[in-house]
């Protein structure tokens, strides 16, 4: 029984893909803004398809025309399915690269500028 768990566990994953990052302390609207972030800089990517561009700016689209398809279907589903198979259709390496980018931590310390000093390193006067 604990194969077919481990199976089961391991049906959908995609080896060494990771969309939603899970940071230390992240909660959701982290986690959303990081989402929103990457979907952005994706659009803004030349290597990614301009058709597949069409998924989030169509969803978006569905929210300011009057409801085209029949039944249940909610605003922010169709926004959530947008967004999601636009990540998950972008290239592999290009989603990655984006997302080393927008979770990568800057290493440094903070310090105080002594007062009279510019910020790009001239004294004032």
């Amino acid at each position: 029984m604990a194969l077919l768990a481990d199976e089961g566990a391991n049906m959908g994953d995609k080896p060494g893909r990771q969309l939603t990052p899970r940071p230390e302390g992240g909660g959701f609207f982290q986690d959303l803004s990081t989402r929103v972030k990457l979907i952005m800089r994706l659009l803004a990517d030349r290597r990614v398809n301009v058709l597949l561009k069409l998924l989030p700016i169509g969803s978006l689209v569905y929210l300011i025309v009057p409801d085209l398809a029949p039944g249940p279907l909610d605003d922010a589903a169709v926004i959530w399915l947008g967004a999601y198979l636009f990540v998950e259709l972008c290239p592999q390496d290009v989603v990655q690269e984006h997302m080393r980018a927008l979770t990568s931590v800057i290493e440094g310390e903070w310090h105080e500028a002594p007062e009279g000093e510019k910020s790009d390193g001239q004294e004032e006067g």
